[in-house]
């Protein structure tokens, strides 16, 4: 791509850059992939695969019948670029990006630490 191992591309998206350097293609500080479309937040749910986690978002959907709260999950596979540091339980910050693999369109691009 054209830039040095200590240089950090700029991806258009407020969100400090990772401190690391990585060799990753797929990587949007390092490499050449391009993020597009919907920014979202979850939490870490699974570490198992190499160079991806699945994403658990929880919301509440009001019923109308029944006057209550139902509690709604939806999880997303995620490319983790090896230069961002992540663990089960952390919240992270993943942007959309053109489909890597047939599950995967979506790329980590900020760990925002544990809980929230």
């Amino acid at each position: 791509m054209g830039m040095s191992r200590t240089q950090v591309a700029n991806i258009g998206i407020n969100v400090r850059p990772p401190v690391d350097v990585c060799e990753d293609e797929n990587c949007p500080f390092h490499g050449s992939l391009r993020v597009r479309g919907i920014i979202l937040t979850g939490r870490v749910h699974k570490k198992l695969m190499r160079g991806a986690i699945v994403v658990e978002r929880t919301t509440t959907q009001y019923v109308k019948k029944y006057k209550r709260y139902m509690r709604r999950r939806s999880r997303i596979s995620a490319h983790l670029p090896p230069c961002i540091g992540v663990e089960v339980g952390d919240t992270v910050r993943i942007a959309e990006t053109r489909p890597i693999s047939k599950t995967i369109s979506f790329v980590v691009i900020e760990n925002l630490g544990r809980g929230g």
